[in-house]
């Protein structure tokens, strides 16, 4: 998504940790449009926040941005901090984020490593199985003194169009310079830093149960039972153990026999 704004770079990489850039164009402009700012996001409440990122799922995100917002105005006077270890202090910000927002938002000189990038550097730069380490230190090294952004951007999009998990080689920009395609062997990707896991199944999951009450609370507070049988009626104890860890990462509160959304 291209922005000149650091904030808003910064809403778009926490809304596109595990989800696809369709499903985040428009929640993306909602969200800017109702918090244009770091200030403007830390002064809402966490329930309208988690209202406003309804339908994007793993709402730890939405948790998470919130806090981070009232980070930014605490302690770096109400803006996107750019250097990466302080975006590392942002609640739920890891390496690639961090270096994500570093690069497209302020042009720091670091690479962007994440599922897409660690097949193409295991595979046409190195032909060799990385480590998260190495692979970071490569793409680092290949961004060197140029613009970082274009660089990575065009990283990101050879492996997410052509060096996918079954690559498409013969249409490959990089085919030329490609080493695997050169020397040949087993797939390097396999098993590199920034190669993924297949999710978990999501229906009948944990996080559908949570998701599925974060959804109801949003039309108002249930009672704890009824709250519980949203979650799974024909599992107590597993219904007591999701609500409490939801109260725990504080997306929903109690207050007497009622649960809310938010803390």
């Amino acid at each position: 998504m291209n922005h000149a704004d650091p904030w808003a770079i910064y809403v778009s990489e926490v809304m596109l940790q595990q989800t696809s850039v369709d499903r985040v164009r428009e929640p993306w402009r909602r969200f800017l449009d109702e918090y244009p700012s770091p200030h403007a996001c830390a002064n809402a409440t966490l329930a309208d926040v988690l209202n406003l990122w309804s339908g994007l799922g793993y709402p730890r995100r939405a948790r998470n941005l919130h806090a981070a917002a009232q980070m930014m105005v605490r302690d770096f006077d109400g803006r996107v901090p750019s250097a990466v270890a302080d975006l590392r202090r942002l609640p739920g910000v890891g390496p690639y984020t961090a270096h994500a927002v570093a690069s497209f938002a302020f042009g720091a000189r670091v690479g962007v490593l994440d599922t897409n990038v660690g097949r193409v550097l295991a595979r046409c730069v190195a032909n060799n199985t990385l480590s998260t380490a190495d692979a970071q230190g490569l793409a680092n090294a290949l961004v060197g003194r140029a613009a970082s952004a274009p660089v990575n951007q065009g990283l990101i999009d050879v492996g997410a169009q052509f060096c996918r998990s079954t690559p498409r080689c013969g249409d490959c920009p990089l085919r030329d310079v490609c080493r695997w395609r050169q020397d040949g062997g087993p797939d390097p990707a396999i098993r590199s830093a920034g190669v993924s896991r297949p999710q978990p199944r999501f229906e009948g999951s944990v996080r559908q149960a949570r998701g599925r009450l974060l959804a109801a609370l949003r039309d108002g507070p249930l009672s704890v039972v009824a709250a519980r049988r949203v979650l799974n009626a024909e599992d107590p104890e597993m219904s007591t153990r999701v609500l409490r860890d939801l109260q725990r990462e504080g997306l929903v509160s109690q207050h007497g026999r009622r649960v809310h959304l938010g803390s």
